[in-house]
């Protein structure tokens, strides 16, 4: 069954990890109330993806109730759950232009929208922001994301980095895989929580680009040969597991 989270093939498997997902972000905190999305696309011609029932929160999302809708936001087949137009409006658009984009996620927690709402934006200076050095984007903001016009503006603002900050909004990441989109995003988070936290003391200590370069280089969490977060996510998978694996139903 690991496997099936690690690597998902079907549509079955694909729910069952996305699910998966859901929980480990209730886990983490990583909630806002029935609001918020993680994506992913389904293989095939139909260019489909799978969201999250609206009006359900996190801890209630399963493999069967993961709505299957195309890029317009219409239900594909049966679903008791609408969906939220702020959800398929920004994402269809990533799912629909960036070819890698096989998960998008998106969260609204207090680090990552402190952050997105200051000037300076990400401060380069700890060591989770030095990691994601050459990846990190932005997005002005341009109010809740339910027309469909700004897809072009949010494509063009990310081009080919997976770590975005919605300025004044919050955070968002993607990839070719769930288990990549999400060590992205939990270490922009992680960068974010700390840069919070740090303010409080007053100026970071710098880190000069050289080595924020390298450090991103050797971030191997991000480097599919070395399972491109597959193994951390399989290990939050494994908390979810005995807190309740209710998310396969």
């Amino acid at each position: 069954m690991a496997h099936a989270l690690r690597d998902p093939i079907t549509e079955e498997q694909l729910r069952t990890q996305l699910a998966a997902c859901y929980r480990i972000f209730a886990m983490l905190g990583w909630t806002e109330l029935i609001y918020n999305h993680i994506t992913v696309r389904i293989p095939g011609p139909e260019r489909h993806f799978l969201i999250n029932p609206f009006g359900l929160h996190y801890r209630e999302v399963t493999a069967s109730n993961l709505v299957r809708i195309d890029l317009e936001g219409r239900i594909v087949g049966r679903s008791e759950h609408p969906v939220n137009p702020a959800g398929f409006v920004l994402h269809s658009a990533i799912h629909q232009h960036i070819p890698e984009a096989h998960c998008v996620m998106h969260v609204h927690t207090t680090a990552g929208c402190a952050v997105a709402s200051a000037d300076a934006g990400l401060c380069m200076n700890n060591f989770y922001s030095a990691q994601l050095h050459g990846r990190v984007a932005y997005h002005e903001f341009e109010g809740i994301t339910v027309h469909a016009d700004e897809g072009p503006r949010v494509i063009a603002s990310i081009g080919d980095k997976p770590a975005v900050i919605l300025r004044n909004h919050g955070l968002l990441s993607w990839g070719p895989t769930l288990p990549l989109a999400f060590a992205y995003l939990w270490t922009l988070q992680r960068a974010c929580e700390i840069q919070v936290a740090g303010a409080a003391l007053g100026p970071a200590r710098p880190i000069a680009e050289g080595i924020q370069r390298k450090c991103s280089a050797d971030a191997l969490q991000f480097d599919p040969r070395y399972g491109g977060g597959a193994d951390g996510f399989a290990a939050l998978v494994r908390q979810v597991e005995r807190l309740d694996p209710s998310y396969r139903d």
